[in-house]
């Protein structure tokens, strides 16, 4: 298979690409960046996690994490409070100043979502929902399995 759009990993990457961009441009009347509204949209999934955490599952440096989290902090958007577990270390969570930002900015995925899927029927919707789930859960098990063999 030498054709780049017979394959999944290749088509995955294209659409996460035209999704952030269609997103980025979208997401620009609100005066984000993309790594500001990525911060903002994992907090708002993972509450409470830890900047190594964050920076991992963004895949940028924790150094770089920390420089966009002042800025959010200084925005009245973030907050850092001492990890119980570990005291050099912090755990980030959403301010109630960012509720209103992250409600625009879901209506603004629900927009790049819906052009996105213009012209498909419910079903089908659903299962591409549920076929990218399972990719998932398979690649993070495959992980998992590559950790403990280490």
């Amino acid at each position: 298979m030498n054709d780049p759009d017979e394959s999944v990993g290749f088509l995955v990457g294209d659409v996460a690409r035209l999704l952030r961009r269609n997103f980025n441009g979208k997401a620009q009347t609100l005066g984000l960046s993309q790594a500001q509204w990525q911060a903002l949209a994992y907090l708002a999934r993972q509450e409470g996690v830890n900047q190594v955490t964050l920076a991992e599952s963004l895949e940028i440096q924790p150094m770089t994490l920390a420089r966009l989290i002042d800025r959010l902090q200084e925005a009245g958007m973030v907050s850092r409070q001492s990890d119980p577990e570990d005291r050099r270390a912090f755990r980030l969570y959403l301010t109630a100043a960012a509720q209103p930002l992250l409600d625009q900015m879901w209506a603004l995925a629900g927009k790049t979502r819906d052009e996105a899927m213009v012209g498909m029927r419910d079903d089908t919707k659903q299962i591409l929902i549920e076929a990218l789930r399972h990719v998932k859960r398979n690649l993070i098990e495959a992980e998992s399995e590559d950790d403990r063999a280490k």
